[in-house]
């Protein structure tokens, strides 16, 4: 990932050299006035702006996959509020405060890999990753994540994935059908689940023993196309997992 590490203050300077030794590529952005600070934390991935803070945030938005900000949680939001495109295209920004205690992620939590990137960044850093998105603070599946560490995608219209995502998270009856890909995902999924599969999980091997009318959502891991009736019987309620060869 492309990562710009953002400091406005000198001790949040200092910090921000703990993080890009800890992202390797990440480079530390910071005021003129602590140029010399920020060459010392970060040797060699240090670049200075001058001006407002603002002003260099449509470049960031632009140039990097993830914005890691040593600033006030408030502040962010002003900051990115009006470069705000959409979860596909938005970067990841993270919240850190100057004291290390908290990781927070702001924007583009699961498709832009802002969940994931706290959790690498709060274990660097000794500190406490607060992920708000429904899925990770229950622990439950992230459907826009599934198998997404073995390199599966998913086929899904946005107004799918937030249908099925709702089924999840609000324990309505949701069907998942495996068919083809690893079956250890579970372990590794948005950043490791201690815990079973959730209990309003029902678990199939073939697409063809599901009862469309006993389920919210259906979660489809396969490899062949879907036949044609049960596309129709699912269609607006299903999400379509492609595993590689080997995942």
């Amino acid at each position: 990932m492309q990562v710009a590490v953002l400091a406005i203050t000198r001790h949040g300077v200092a910090l921000a050299g703990r993080i890009v030794a800890a992202l390797p590529g990440a480079r530390l952005f910071a005021p003129e006035k602590f140029r010399s600070e920020a060459e010392a934390a970060a040797p060699d991935a240090a670049q200075c702006y001058t001006g407002r803070v603002g002003d260099q945030m449509p470049a960031w938005f632009a140039a990097v996959d993830a914005i890691v900000a040593i600033v006030s949680l408030g502040a962010v939001v002003r900051l990115i509020a009006p470069h705000l495109g959409s979860k596909e295209s938005d970067p990841a920004v993270i919240v850190v405060d100057e004291a290390a205690q908290f990781v927070i992620p702001v924007l583009s939590g699961h498709l832009g890999g802002a969940n994931a990137l706290a959790g690498h960044l709060a274990g660097a850093l000794g500190a406490t990753p607060v992920l708000t998105t429904a899925s990770d603070a229950r622990q439950t599946l992230a459907v826009d994540l599934l198998g997404r560490e073995l390199g599966w995608v998913f086929e899904a219209t946005h107004a799918e994935l937030v249908r099925c995502s709702a089924a999840v998270v609000n324990d309505e009856a949701v069907a998942l059908v495996q068919e083809a890909g690893r079956r250890d995902w579970w372990a590794n999924h948005a950043n490791g689940r201690p815990g079973p599969l959730p209990a309003n999980l029902t678990l199939f091997e073939k697409l063809e023993d599901v009862d469309a009318d006993h389920f919210a959502a259906v979660l489809w891991i396969a490899t062949r196309a879907m036949p044609a009736e049960l596309a129709a019987r699912l269609a607006g309620r299903r999400i379509v997992y492609r595993p590689g060869s080997g995942t």
